[in-house]
Formats: C-alpha cells, structure tokens, sequence
C-alpha cells in the first residue's frame, strides 16, 4: 500500500494523519522534537510543580474543525466552560467589571439590552461591525472599524488581537470576518468560550498519536527531516540525520512543518514573511483563590495582560502580538502581568506566587494583508507533495481551529491527487 509521510507533529500534521488514518490510508508521521503537539502541548514544569500548557489556547463551540478532531479521537468530552456564552472582561484602569452575554439568536436581539453590552456603549456602535463584511483583502481591522468610543476599546481591539496575534492597525480584516460568522454571527451556541479542561496534550495531541497507532499508523518522533532527495521534480527519498527513507511509486509527502521550515525543505516555495510573538505567564497559588467568574477566563483592558485563564491552582495570562514584551526579561515580565493579576483578582500585590513566563517570539506568522496573500495552498507545484499547516490558505487566522482545518484539507489533498 503507498504511504503517506506527514512531516512535523503540531496540530496541522496530527490533523492530517488522524484524517488518513481513519480514511484506512497508511501513514508515517514524523517530528524533529522530543514530543509533539508543537505549539500546543503540555508538560511539566520543574519550579511550578505543575503540569502546565506552552501556551493558552481559548476554543468556542463554534470551532466545528477542531471539535469534530476532538470527537473523532475521542477527546470530545475534554473541554470546559460555562453552559452559556458569556464573556467576562475588567478594565484595570477605570477598575469596572462586566460581562459580555451574546443571545441565542442569530440576529443579534441581545444588543437592545444594556446590561447584555460593553458599558458605554449605545446600540449604534455596534453598526461598526457590518464593516467586516464588506472588507476587502487589502483591508486591515482599523480600515473597517470606528476607532472612537468604548466599543473599539473595549471588545473589538481585544478580540482582534487575541484572534490575529496583531495590531489591529496591521492584522488583515478579511481574517476576522469567517472567526465573526461562524460564532457571534451563529447565536450563543455557537459562541460559549472552551478550554482544555486538564491539559492541551491531554485533549488534542495524547488521543491523536493513540488513535494514529489504533489505526496502525506510525509516529516517530525525534526524526528530524533535514532535506528531500529529488529526481524530475518529484521527491524520491526523505533525509534524516542517519536514515534515507526511499519514497515508492505512489507515495505522498505532507510538509506540516513551519512556513520557514517549509521553504528550506520546498526550494522556491512562496510563504508568508515575518512573525509575531505571544508571551504567557502561569502563576501557582499555594493558596485557593476566589475565581469570581463562571467562565474560564477574562478579558483585561487597560494592562499589559490581555485574558487571564483559570485551571485548578494555576492562574495563566496571555498577552498576544508581545513583539516588544517579549524582548523584556522574564523578571521584568512576571513583575508587570503579576500586578495586573493582582488588580484583575483583587489579591495582594505583595504576596506574589511562583510565576514562569513563557516566550513564543514566533507564534504565528505576521497576518498582515500582504502576508495574506502569500499563504499557499494544500497542492503544491511538485508531484506527490502537499502542504498543512495555519500559515496556508484556510481563510482563517492561525489559530487552531485553522491548523487542523489545514490538515483535514491536505489529507483530502493526497488522497485526491
């Protein structure tokens, strides 16, 4: 039987096996690190003491890629958050607290409600928003958008950099757009916020590499893939550090690797430039702490932190499109998210927890509209070879609902050509 070879491990090329393998195809799959999961893992933490993600990962229920993932590996029932979409946020500065509760119609009837809204703002902000329909690809957030009030501040400015890890002066509007659609534009159902309930490996990476193995597939990790050996424009033989893997008539290769990775590997490929970064801080309390909302994280406005998650004894922040954050050391960095936690919780600034900063200075490719338009599809020119990953052209931001959609489409990819 020909064989499909996934290069890399993350999500995208976990989605892309998972696909094949329940389509009966046989499949090895492949990654240079010591684990999968890629940026989306869990491990355990030396000075925390704890089992903890590389990074916050928020999910909504309208996320159908990624759920259907979850279900097929039969990690369906490892998320959480609260039985209605409700989405609570704090601005530090103004020291005010409230919750976004989207209704359960499509039409959004919820917004005549004050108490349902931002706080300050009047129902016509909201017409604002219509601007994301119309957006053109050369469009950013900011070009769409009314930027005075406290509805861009407040909602559409933290939403937009949570979902595109950019400015909002910078990142492509016509990317929030399908994000808008597919969960506020749905009704609640479609919009209640979800999080790995033990760990982001326990939900989607363990249940995969279980069910890649139940499915006699094959995962070898620590294999790193340093180049492809070509004969006519078609790949002939995969190299590794000590091992030549031959490539039989029929075969297929999956490159679900970064954008970067992806070009060494793929001379004269055409990828997105420039990245962005994300900085995460865990903190563990030895003591338990008073968590005052019924979703699983907040929104902060008016800090450096952005949302603030909350599992067990653990306390996470994210602050994303960090570039400039993430050049400061790890002490400056838990000393400036641990008093916006302080302040979010109401806690005592002085009785700081043990905190470690994580760094990703390329978390996701720049999503910028130029960048955009250099994202390349499932099919690439070379016979044989295809691509995954949330830097390709899913029409969605990298996220993981993007990188498993990505492998989904590659797995169809090979299976079609």
């Amino acid at each position: 039987m020909a064989q499909v070879h996934v290069i890399g491990a993350g999500l995208a090329g976990l989605s892309c096996a998972v696909a094949l393998c329940k389509a009966g195809r046989a499949v090895t799959l492949y990654e240079a690190a010591p684990q999968a999961g890629g940026r989306c893992r869990s491990y355990f933490d030396e000075m925390l003491g704890r089992r903890i993600d590389n990074g916050n990962h928020l999910l909504m229920s309208g996320n159908g890629a990624a759920l259907a993932y979850l279900d097929m590996i039969g990690a369906g029932g490892t998320l959480t958050g609260p039985a209605a979409a409700a989405f609570p946020f704090v601005d530090l500065a103004a020291d005010e607290r409230w919750v976004v509760r989207p209704g359960a119609s499509p039409l959004p009837w919820w917004l005549l409600v004050p108490s349902r809204r931002v706080p300050g703002t009047r129902l016509a902000d909201y017409l604002s928003g219509l601007g994301f329909l119309r957006a053109r690809a050369t469009d950013t957030v900011n070009d769409v958008l009314d930027r005075d009030g406290a509805l861009y501040a407040r909602f559409w400015e933290p939403l937009a950099v949570a979902a595109l890890n950019c400015d909002p002066g910078i990142s492509a509007a016509a990317l929030l757009r399908p994000v808008l659609l597919r969960t506020f534009g749905r009704g609640a159902a479609h919009c209640r916020p979800l999080v790995a309930a033990q760990g982001l490996s326990e939900s989607f990476v363990d249940p995969a590499l279980s069910f890649i193995a139940a499915h006699c597939g094959t995962v070898r990790i620590g294999a790193a893939l340093r180049g492809l050996d070509w004969q006519a424009d078609a790949p002939k033989a995969l190299q590794f550090d000590t091992e030549r893997v031959p490539l039989a008539a029929g075969d297929r290769v999956v490159v679900a690797t970064p954008p970067g990775q992806a070009a060494r590997l793929l001379p004269g490929l055409d990828v997105p430039q420039g990245a962005t970064a994300i900085v995460n801080a865990h903190m563990r309390f030895d003591e338990s702490i008073a968590w005052p909302w019924d979703a699983p994280l907040t929104g902060l406005i008016g800090g450096t932190a952005q949302w603030i998650f909350h599992r067990d004894d653990i306390v996470s922040v994210t602050v994303s499109a960090a570039d400039q954050l993430a050049e400061q050391s790890a002490e400056d960095i838990a000393t400036v998210l641990w008093r916006d936690v302080a302040r979010a919780l109401r806690l005592d600034p002085a009785k700081r927890p043990a905190i470690r900063v994580i760094k990703e200075k390329r978390a996701t490719f720049l999503q910028s509209p130029e960048q955009v338009e250099r994202r390349p599809g499932a099919r690439t020119r070379w016979p044989g070879v295809f691509l995954a990953g949330d830097w390709t052209d899913t029409g969605l931001p990298a996220t993981i609902e993007g990188a498993i959609v990505s492998g989904h489409r590659a797995a169809i990819a090979a299976m079609t050509a």
